[in-house]
């Protein structure tokens, strides 16, 4: 059993919870950046899965995040960065985009992310930015 499919455009990062009083009542709420992004994360995810149910059984999540090269870079650099020279340690940072998509993809995939008992993650240069994702059945 494997699950796959893309979430092209800039990979976005979970953002942090937000609050706002209500008179004596503090409110957390997620902002609208972060929703949208899940919400197309989730879209992508239902494409690839179908008719299927979520999966009931624990998971291996592989994600692959594609950032564009900054076009501030020289030809050269940007050579270097397509051929995998160069890695990007910038933002957003690799824990909240998986966090992102492992939160996007509860009850879709799988009923619940504590079902991941496997995450690889790999953050690379690309001509097209995006996230390709694989979910396999653990052994």
């Amino acid at each position: 059993m494997q699950i796959v499919f893309e979430v092209l455009g800039d990979p976005k990062g979970k953002g942090r919870p937000r609050f706002s009083r209500h008179g004596k009542f503090t409110k957390v709420y997620t902002d609208q950046q972060t929703l949208d992004y899940e919400t197309a994360i989730q879209e992508c995810a239902s494409k690839a899965m179908g008719l299927q149910k979520p999966l009931e059984t624990p998971v291996s999540v592989y994600l692959y995040i594609r950032l564009p090269v900054p076009q501030s870079y020289s030809k050269k650099r940007t050579e270097a960065c397509l051929a995998g020279a160069e890695r990007p340690a910038k933002k957003p940072d690799i824990d909240n985009v998986a966090k992102c998509f492992l939160d996007a993809m509860n009850g879709v995939v799988y009923l619940d992310d504590t079902q991941v008992v496997d995450l690889h993650i790999k953050k690379l240069y690309s001509a097209v930015a995006g996230v390709d994702v694989a979910i396999m059945g653990a052994k």
